[in-house]
């Protein structure tokens, strides 16, 4: 039985709404085009035993203050199994933050601080962000990435957001890529368009950012001195703004030639391949690290868009898995890497420990454990532990 008639969903949003049939539809449909790589929905590979997840309903543990998180924008695990959180303090309602009202209006809550960190246990460790000397705080917070330097990137995808930032762990500013306001489009070198996420290829001192929101490609930045390096759109070509990059997901239409916003997700294989997450093509664009295009992957073909919002790959040392976010069905996919074969998949719609309400970002620790970040009115981090 293929796992996804054991499920019955709906999406985050109303554009996006799933019927059992549709769900039904997807498992039958997740392949690649001719020449591309493969996707099939299936039962487990034989002798290849699916990844199962529970969840750890008390991480993380309450918040002092009386504080409490908004929409979580991003996820990041760092080289010390330190859980990074860039969350939306402004995305709370009046009713969530009523102790800082003015006047106020209850005695709880207040809204937490845009970057946490805790450790695996889910203590906070550290707490910081927003508008300082020296920098453009986002409008919109987005993606955060922890290098290998324990320098924290935050990202942002408001309408005049262009910017990234580079932090030390304790939150003193080190540097800003890009103008608030200033982006040009999507063969701007100096500034971004609303960028979505962010990864640090270290050794290389190499910054790629998915730039996202309003661009429609990948760009690279020297991480230690901020200069332009390259950029490429879909395919590796050169990326354009024409059309409409927002329009609805045509299941029907021939593969867009073009990302469509938002370039959502870029993450580095250890074998050096970059995955980028094209999230309303619902399909993975897969590059060498000098903009080659080398294979795509379109998944749920069936539907609209969503699927690919997020991916993290598992911390075994071949990488075996990758964890796949799909705001659109409140699912994160288990995949084999090589092939992007789903395996397995948990979560569902609802606001139950376990289930998702828009699931947006995904990060891995070093023991397996899966820490989900869910958007719009999910405003929490759950975090889930394999099953032995």
């Amino acid at each position: 039985m293929n796992f996804f008639s054991e499920y019955s969903f709906t999406s985050g949003s109303a554009r996006k709404r799933r019927s059992a049939t549709g769900i039904a539809l997807i498992a039958a449909t997740f392949f690649g085009l001719a020449g591309m790589v493969p996707v099939q929905a299936a039962d487990k590979p034989a002798g290849q035993p699916a990844p199962q997840f529970q969840v750890d309903p008390f991480w993380p543990k309450p918040l002092p203050n009386q504080w409490v998180m908004g929409a979580i924008a991003g996820v990041h695990v760092d080289s010390h199994d330190h859980i990074w959180v860039n969350q939306r303090p402004r995305s709370l309602t009046r009713f969530e933050s009523a102790a800082v009202a003015n006047p106020p209006t209850n005695v709880c809550c207040r809204p937490a601080p845009a970057i946490m960190e805790f450790d695996r246990e889910g203590n906070l460790l550290r707490h910081w962000g927003g508008p300082g000397a020296g920098y453009e705080w986002p409008e919109s917070e987005h993606g955060i990435f922890v290098d290998s330097e324990d320098n924290v990137w935050v990202a942002g995808n408001g309408k005049n957001d262009a910017q990234v930032l580079k932090f030390t762990a304790d939150g003193k500013f080190l540097m800003q890529i890009g103008k608030s306001g200033q982006s040009k489009g999507s063969n701007d070198t100096a500034n971004m368009g609303q960028p979505a996420e962010l990864w640090v290829d270290t050794p290389a001192k190499e910054l790629y950012v998915a730039d996202g929101y309003g661009n429609r490609r990948i760009i690279v930045y020297d991480s230690v001195t901020g200069k332009y390096k390259r950029h490429w759109g879909a395919y590796g070509k050169k990326p354009s703004d024409e059309g409409n990059p927002t329009a609805l997901y045509d299941a029907k239409a021939p593969p867009e030639k073009q990302f469509r916003n938002p370039v959502h997700c870029v993450i580095i294989s250890k074998a050096g391949l970059v995955y980028v997450c094209d999230r309303e093509n619902n399909r993975f664009q897969i590059f060498k690290k000098d903009g080659t295009f080398v294979k795509e992957a379109i998944l749920g073909k069936a539907l609209l868009e969503g699927i690919t919002c997020n991916a993290a790959f598992s911390k075994d040392p071949e990488q075996k898995y990758i964890y796949i976010v799909d705001a659109g069905s409140n699912l994160v996919h288990v995949a084999l890497r090589e092939t992007l074969e789903i395996v397995s998949a948990f979560g569902g719609g609802g606001h139950n420990a376990g289930q998702f309400t828009t699931p947006h970002t995904v990060g891995v620790d070093s023991k397996g454990n899966l820490y989900v970040g869910e958007v719009m009115e999910g405003k929490r981090v759950q975090k889930f532990v394999p099953k032995s």
